[in-house]
C-alpha cells in the first residue's frame, strides 16, 4: 500500500494526514487540497482460440516470470478499449476487435496500486503471436491446462470465470 502524499501536488505544501469521508486523506496544510489515493484503471482482454486461452509471461518487476491476461494500465489521454487492444498488441504482437465487456476485477494485491481491472471478449483480426513490449513469452495454454503461477489474485479469479463461460456443455 502506498503511503500518503508529504508534500502537495498543487502548491507544494506539506501535508497532513486527516479524517474525511471515513477514510484517512492527506490534506495540503497551505492550500487544502485533498490528495484522494483512487485506484489505476487497466484494461485487458480475453482472446479464446481453438479452446486455448491467450497469456502472457511478465517479463519485468512486479512479479516477472509470472503469467497474466494480456493487460495494462490506460494512459491519461486513452479510452479504456483502446487500452486493451494497444496492450494486446504490444505484449502478443496480435490486433484485435473488442465484442464485449467480460468482466471487471479489483486487483488489491499489485503492490504499485490498486487495480480496477476491465476485460473484454476479443477476437484476433490480423498480426502474429510474439512476445513483445513487457512480456517473456506469449501463447496459447487449454483452459483446462493454464499455469499455476498467475501474477495477480484478479487475474486467476478471471481465468476461473472464463473457464466456466468457455466450458463445454
Amino acid at each position: 500500500m502506498r503511503e500518503h502524499a508529504r508534500f502537495c501536488e498543487v502548491c507544494g505544501g506539506p501535508m497532513t494526514v486527516r479524517t474525511i469521508d471515513h477514510h484517512e486523506r492527506a490534506v495540503c496544510e497551505r492550500c487544502g487540497h485533498v490528495a484522494y489515493r483512487n485506484p489505476a484503471p487497466a484494461a485487458g482482454v480475453v482472446l479464446v482460440e481453438a479452446g486455448g486461452l491467450l497469456l502472457v509471461q511478465r517479463k519485468f518487476e512486479p512479479r516477472a516470470g509470472l503469467w497474466t491476461l494480456p493487460a495494462g494500465f490506460v494512459e491519461y489521454d486513452e479510452h479504456v478499449e483502446q487500452c486493451a487492444i494497444r496492450e494486446t498488441l504490444e505484449e502478443t504482437g496480435l490486433r484485435v476487435e473488442l465484442t464485449r465487456l467480460f468482466g471487471a476485477y479489483m486487483a488489491m494485491d499489485d503492490p504499485r496500486v490498486q487495480v480496477v481491472l476491465l476485460l473484454y471478449l476479443a477476437r484476433r483480426v490480423g498480426g502474429e503471436l510474439r512476445a513483445g513490449d513487457d512480456a517473456s513469452d506469449a501463447r496459447f495454454f487449454p483452459l483446462d491446462a493454464t499455469p499455476d503461477d498467475i501474477a495477480f489474485k484478479a487475474h486467476v479469479q478471471a481465468i476461473a470465470d472464463i473457464r466456466r463461460t468457455f466450458a463445454p456443455r
